[in-house]
């Protein structure tokens, strides 16, 4: 059957590029996971890449992007190209890679105004101009005449570190960076030759390719990221983008093109770049098939191009040589190992929740919303393998993103597993997350694992509370109580009687009042989709944070959809703010707020309602029913957890089964975090 995909599907025919043969037609782009130590990738980088090659893609780009000097400092963790040390490092990643059939490629890039002064070495940063960039706030310099021979030497020496490290090409980076801060009319300003015509503008641009050239010789694929459209009345036109395209493609200098559409100033434009859950899916597909036709040149592109059905009509009808499904693969980095094998059902679906990227934005390393093992792969395994002992009886309270998953690891560990849900659906608070239609995607999660567990024969008994008695009769081996949590209201010193939840603004059990003033005192999804749900329905909202900076647990990205509808709707936001008292005035609520700056009164709201979201609080009681009664008596050892070792813990002779509480109820976090703490209990039993 393998044999019979591989002959009739578009996607693992193979592709020549130029003396290159690519395997496949499926790639991951450039981008950064931070992974990155003093701007090396080291072994976590490596193996994050090496797992990708172990699944089968066909062509895997690191970094996004690596630096080529030290007027470039590193915004997001990036790798330091102008650094000969990266050479060794670039070169085991490559050699492992090639190992298992894949190709490797970096980007390289000057920065430009993308990043910050008061970062690296703290030395100016540049641009064609000295336009403000409003995402990294910098204000750069313009180049000088002496800063272009300078930057086209450091692209050189940095491409023959490519070459002496073994990759099998590299791109360029011109997508808000320094060499398309020249093309751009939004960022070049100049009087001088680098601005005018379009020959003028690629002035730098070719000064670089050809030093480049010159150090690596026509043979060494080289290729540009490019923005080939800003989609933006200050910005580059399409017409100019794509004469651009066709001046590359002349030159002889370029090998591919790799095709972006928008730009990205701020988070708003971003997300149009990179869409999040609820945006359109594969929103730039066709423009890239369009520079294709009009170019009849090497063509790649990735933007939300999420499932494989899409990725096989880019291939099919001709829009890509190369398609990107860069986030897909840090959901599961095994995505064409499985549709080789006929397993494509079984690819854990990317569900859009850009967890990974906005962790980046936010100064974090990348970590996908339900796929701990990525960037984890030293000690987490994206394959679980079947238990060598005695298969065991494991029980499972709480069908929710933390039952679920050890439902699911320790069925495919080999064990006999039971799975108690007191609804009658699998879900737990993702369930009431995709009650705001924009976030539905996230469903994906909770069916991907609902699959897995039928697949595997996991005992799925909804509609059924399990108490004590239930899970002692069943004379169980492990126990994982993943009972999460009920909305908490301590956020409000008096009266908070009177408000009612985020949930049961989103379960849809309270209707949104007239006039509503939503406490925000978490800063994450469910605070924001309620207030999204409230502003819906036409109801005046107001949203009060403590914070100063709203919605602080939140990425840029995903809060460009919730911005546009809070201010399309008119919804005030107060920050630095608490609601110290809630009292009833006639009909309405009287809200007090105040300062906690200085614990004095700041106004009073007089609205129909008062929503307050303060995270949850454990259900734990079946938990502390069955410590006792447990041979660890529900302790964890954290050393052995965060080692990725076999939980051992014995502390009660009488006791007749491990006890794990996972999730929420143990206390409230996030969707990520339960997921990944009933991995790492449950992978080794």
């Amino acid at each position: 059957m393998t044999t019979v995909i591989r002959n009739t599907d578009p996607l693992l025919q193979p592709y020549q590029l130029k003396h290159l043969t690519l395997k496949n037609r499926i790639m991951s782009t450039s981008h950064e996971p931070n992974y990155a130590e003093n701007g090396m990738p080291t072994d976590r980088y490596r193996l994050y890449h090496v797992e990708k090659a172990k699944g089968g893609i066909a062509l895997t780009m690191t970094a996004g992007s690596a630096v080529v000097s030290r007027d470039s400092p590193p915004a997001f963790g990036n790798l330091l190209a102008y650094k000969d040390e990266i050479v060794p490092w670039l070169r085991k990643l490559a050699d492992e890679c090639h190992g298992h059939g894949a190709a490797v490629m970096i980007q390289l890039t000057h920065l430009g105004r993308r990043t910050n002064w008061n970062k690296g070495d703290w030395l100016p940063v540049l641009s064609a101009s000295p336009v403000r960039e409003p995402a990294h706030r910098a204000f750069p310099k313009e180049m000088e005449d002496w800063d272009f021979d300078r930057i086209a030497a450091d692209y050189a020496a940095a491409a023959e570190r490519m070459m002496a490290a073994g990759l099998d090409g590299f791109e360029f980076e011109c997508y808000g960076h320094l060499m398309d801060s020249f093309w751009s009319p939004a960022t070049n300003q100049r009087s001088d030759e680098h601005n005018g015509s379009i020959d003028n503008r690629l002035r730098f641009t070719f000064r670089i390719l050809e030093a480049v050239r010159n150090a690596v010789g026509p043979d060494f694929l080289v290729g540009c990221r490019l923005v080939a459209d800003e989609d933006w009345d200050r910005g580059l036109s399409r017409a100019d983008g794509i004469a651009i395209c066709h001046k590359l493609k002349d030159s002889g200098l370029v090998d591919f093109l790799n095709i972006i559409k928008g730009h990205i100033e701020h988070d708003a434009p971003l997300a149009d770049v990179i869409p999040v859950s609820g945006m359109k899916a594969s929103p730039h597909l066709d423009f890239a098939g369009e520079v294709r036709a009009a170019t009849r040149f090497p063509v790649f592109h990735a933007a939300r191009i999420n499932d494989v059905a899409t990725a096989r009509h880019a291939i099919a009808e001709g829009k890509l040589d190369m398609v990107g499904m860069t986030r897909a693969h840090i959901a599961d980095p095994h995505i064409v190992r499985k549709i080789a094998e006929g397993r494509e059902a079984e690819i854990r679906p990317c569900v859009g929740a850009t967890y990974c990227l906005d962790r980046i934005y936010e100064g974090h390393e990348a970590l996908c919303i339900h796929n701990p093992a990525t960037g984890r792969e030293a000690t987490i395994p994206h394959v679980i393998s079947r238990s060598p002992g005695p298969r065991r009886r494991v029980a499972v309270v709480g069908a929710g993103p933390a039952g679920l998953e050890a439902a699911r690891v320790s069925a495919e560990r080999g064990h006999e597993v039971i799975l108690f849900e007191a609804a009658s659906q699998a879900g737990g608070q993702i369930r009431l997350a995709t009650q705001l239609p924009r976030r539905r995607e996230l469903i994906g999660i909770v069916d991907w694992r609902v699959a897995q567990c039928e697949r595997l024969g996991v005992d799925m008994r909804y509609n059924t509370i399990a108490e004590a008695s239930d899970i002692l009769a069943l004379e169980a081996d492990v126990v994982f109580v993943a009972t999460g949590g009920l909305p908490r209201n301590e956020a409000i010193e008096e009266g908070a009687e009177l408000a009612v939840s985020s949930w049961d603004v989103l379960s849809g059990d309270v209707k949104p009042a007239e006039d509503v003033l939503l406490f925000d005192d978490n800063g994450a999804h469910p605070g924001m989709s309620a207030a999204e749900r409230i502003s819906d329905s036409g109801s005046r909202l107001e949203i009060v944070s403590p914070e100063r900076f709203f919605a602080a647990e939140m990425g840029g990205l995903n809060l460009v959809p919730y911005m546009r509808n809070f201010t399309t709707r008119g919804v005030r936001i107060t920050t630095m703010t608490r609601v110290r008292a809630l009292s009833r005035h006639g009909n309405k609520i009287k809200a007090v707020l105040f300062s906690p700056y200085t614990n004095a009164n700041c106004g009073e709201r007089l609205v129909d309602q008062v929503v307050v979201e303060n995270g949850t609080s454990p259900l734990d009681d079946l938990y502390f029913a069955l410590k006792d009664h447990a041979v660890n008596h529900g302790e964890v050892d954290h050393g052995a957890m965060i080692d990725g070792r076999r939980q051992a813990i014995a502390r009660n002779p009488a006791g007749r089964f491990q006890l794990f509480r996972v999730g929420d109820a143990v206390a409230s976090r996030n969707i990520h975090a339960a997921i990944y703490e009933a991995l790492r209990l449950a992978k080794d039993h």
